[in-house]
């Protein structure tokens, strides 16, 4: 084995990774035309176009199928997670690069087809082309330009990466990494997981989802006075939540990218029929939980709130039942580095700052922060979800943010495995 300067290793990588972007360019766009929404979350038939694709590339991959009745209970039809692992010498640590195939379904409005793939003035468009497939293809040719610098020029390195290409993260995670590290099947180091290329992710908030079931009595509409409306009781109730999604803004983070917690009332389902008086009415609230706060104190807060209105209410009851609990994503011992590394080596192959910051959304990311990993997310997009249409009718990335930032994966690879 060799030792080359880190300068002349990082130039090599970037010419392997010039070299192969045509063929990134064509594995983003197929995985882009192989739908994967969830809902209704069958996503394994993805798993296995990334699967055959990654085993073209010339990597070992471990298939990783959840047991159907455990993806049932996360609101998944299948779930089948890969695992690509590639040692470095011996010792070292472990890094592992995470990305989710799972997206949400495409809605209306598209240009073309939201599974076409298409590449028009500089981007590649299709659902799930920025989040977060593209990532797929980032960390596959950041470890494959690593990997090349090992095998081809004798590059010493020490340690392993591995890939992990999960497929809930749009329902929470809990069959992709967090069914990974409760089964043991991985131990990293250090984790990077999908984001942006113009900053690095290093805390996000949490997510509370409530469903509330007010409960009355139904009646004849010509007897409306026999019954207890949920409908009508509802009013009050949303007034109620409105006046305390008000008062957050009173409770400001401290986090930079973060303002204040949030509460939104996204579904509502009620009634039996126009001429009856209605014996329920169901809620879905989702409450954002700023890094600052303890997410069981939330949710104790947010069901006192609601049994205090329902309480003046005569006639009707409420049931509340947790649907998500997301906790926040913050730092934890030793991502400070982990942070300052990739902060450096992407300010220094974008030419503009790289830094880090906090975002209102929450992701899977959370998970390795919980078992207690070192964790940030970074990876290729523009400089806002909004610039990528994220969740949105015409989802993009920009091909030179892709180039780029797979440099920028494949040097703090370097950095972290140099022997």
């Amino acid at each position: 084995m060799t030792t080359l300067d880190k300068t002349s290793a990082k130039a090599a990588m970037r010419s392997f990774i010039e070299q192969h972007f045509d063929q990134q360019v064509d594995a983003l766009a197929r995985l882009v035309q192989c739908p994967s929404d969830n809902p209704p979350g069958d996503c394994t038939p993805h798993a296995l176009v990334s699967a055959q694709w990654l085993s073209s590339m010339g990597f070992v991959v471990e298939h990783h199928e959840v047991p159907v009745e455990q993806a049932q209970q996360h609101g998944m039809r299948s779930v089948t997670n890969l695992i690509v692992r590639e040692t470095f010498g011996s010792g070292g640590p472990v890094i592992a690069l995470n990305a989710h195939g799972d997206v949400v379904p495409p809605g209306e409005g598209w240009t073309d087809s939201p599974y076409s793939g298409v590449v028009r003035d500089g981007w590649l468009y299709g659902r799930g082309a920025a989040v977060s497939k593209s990532d797929f293809t980032t960390y596959a040719y950041a470890l494959s330009a690593l990997k090349n610098l090992a095998q081809e020029q004798g590059v010493a390195l020490q340690g392993q990466v591995e890939l992990h290409f999960t497929y809930d993260e749009e329902t929470g995670g809990l069959t992709g990494p967090g069914w990974l590290l409760q089964q043991g099947l991985t131990h990293p180091d250090y984790v990077l997981s999908a984001a942006f290329s113009h900053q690095v992710v290093v805390a996000h908030n949490g997510c509370l989802h409530l469903e509330i079931t007010l409960r009355g009595k139904s009646a004849h509409a010509a007897w409306p006075d026999t019954g207890h409306d949920a409908i009508e009781a509802c009013v009050p109730l949303m007034s109620t939540l409105y006046r305390y999604r008000d008062s957050l803004a009173e409770h400001p983070s401290a986090t930079p990218g973060i303002s204040h917690p949030t509460l939104v009332v996204g579904l509502i389902k009620g009634g039996i029929n126009t001429n009856v008086v209605p014996d329920t009415l169901t809620l879905r609230v989702d409450r954002r939980i700023v890094p600052e706060e303890v997410p069981e104190q939330v949710e104790a807060e947010l069901r006192q709130v609601v049994a205090d209105a329902v309480a003046a209410l005569p006639g009707i009851s409420a049931e509340v039942t947790q649907i998500l609990l997301a906790r926040p994503f913050k730092p934890v011992p030793g991502a400070q580095a982990l942070t300052e590394l990739v902060c450096r080596e992407g300010s220094a192959v974008l030419g503009t700052p790289v830094t880090p910051v906090g975002v209102p959304l929450y992701t899977d990311a959370r998970l390795y922060c919980e078992a207690g990993i070192p964790t940030v997310m970074y990876g290729a997009g523009p400089a806002t979800l909004l610039a990528a249409n994220g969740h949105r009718a015409n989802e993009r990335v920009p091909l030179r943010e892709l180039q780029l930032t797979t440099q920028v994966v494949a040097n703090v690879l370097l950095e972290l495995l140099a022997a």
